[in-house]
């Protein structure tokens, strides 16, 4: 029997691997496949040994190795009814031989990646996830943690790793022990600007400097400039504008839609100014960027008011 586990969602991917693993009853064998020999693989799924009548045998990055996969398809007629055979493949060519014989074949399960507007199915996750560990976690919070890591099970299940060790928790406390992912912690900055808030602009730069890159932190932000200034104009409904500029979801626009709305043309004109102000000194000045970050950022937020 020959499972295949694939998908761009590798938390998934992990996770089905250890309930089939902890479902055998036997040892499991795992191998890397990248530079497995076909007289080795041969060896591996022919069956039983001395020591084990029923074998599980895991073999990761199979389909990197050039000299084995594009031949798999003859050797898997070769794999023993008593060797239960998984396939650990997160980057798969699908449209490779092999893997078209799997389809037919094999136990294909397919995990993809939750996108950025995927909260529900992220809390929904979560809740589960904290009932199964014993942790009190209420919908406020839950919430506030899925708002604050974003839709990736690793971040929440780290993010949970943490929280454990907590009698209370709260949003505030969440806020303590729990980093942002670097996105929101770019939205929550452009907002902060967007409402004139100096304050909250400087004490989060001041977090910011300790973790980030500039230049990164400069060109999320531009992003979001660019975001806005096109939902001011837009007269097309927020997915449409969400395709039109290849955005993989419509989630960043919708943050952004108030805002648009709410500002003037002119306002808007003179953000991406002061933004492409600091671009243009970034480029050409060697100016210090976290200095010049922050004066476009203050500019936006004098802007507003």
């Amino acid at each position: 029997m020959i499972t295949l586990l694939t998908g761009s969602n590798d938390y998934e991917i992990e996770h089905e691997l250890r309930v089939l693993i902890s479902g055998f009853s036997g040892e499991a064998e795992v191998v890397d496949g990248s530079e497995l020999s076909s007289g080795r693989l041969i060896d591996l799924v022919s069956g039983a040994t001395l020591f084990s009548d029923k074998r599980m045998v895991v073999i990761r990055s199979l389909s990197g190795n050039t000299s084995v996969w594009p031949t798999f398809s003859a050797m898997s007629e070769r794999v023993s009814d008593d060797v239960q055979l998984i396939l650990v493949e997160p980057k798969l060519d699908k449209r490779t031989a092999t893997y078209k014989l799997l389809k037919k074949s094999a136990d294909v399960r397919e995990f993809s990646q939750w996108a950025e507007r995927d909260t529900a199915k992220a809390e929904s996750w979560l809740g589960a996830e904290t009932k199964k560990r014993g942790i009190a976690l209420d919908t406020k919070s839950l919430r506030h943690l899925v708002n604050r890591v974003g839709a990736s099970q690793w971040r929440l299940a780290q993010a949970l790793d943490k929280l454990s060790l907590l009698d209370d928790i709260t949003p505030a406390r969440i806020d303590d022990i729990v980093e942002q992912t670097p996105s929101e912690s770019v939205w929550e900055l452009f907002d902060a600007a967007l409402r004139g808030n100096n304050q909250k602009v400087m004490t989060m730069l001041e977090t910011l400097r300790l973790t980030e890159d500039p230049y990164m932190l400069f060109g999320l932000l531009s992003g979001q400039v660019y975001q806005l200034a096109t939902l001011s104009v837009a007269t097309a409904p927020i997915e449409t504008v969400s395709k039109d500029l290849g955005l993989k979801s419509s989630y960043s626009l919708t943050k952004l839609a108030q805002p648009a709305q709410k500002l003037s043309s002119s306002h808007i004109r003179n953000i991406v100014a002061s933004f492409a102000e600091a671009d243009l000194a970034m480029k050409t000045s060697g100016g210090e960027p976290w200095l010049l970050l922050e004066r476009a950022l203050l500019k936006t937020a004098q802007i507003v008011k």
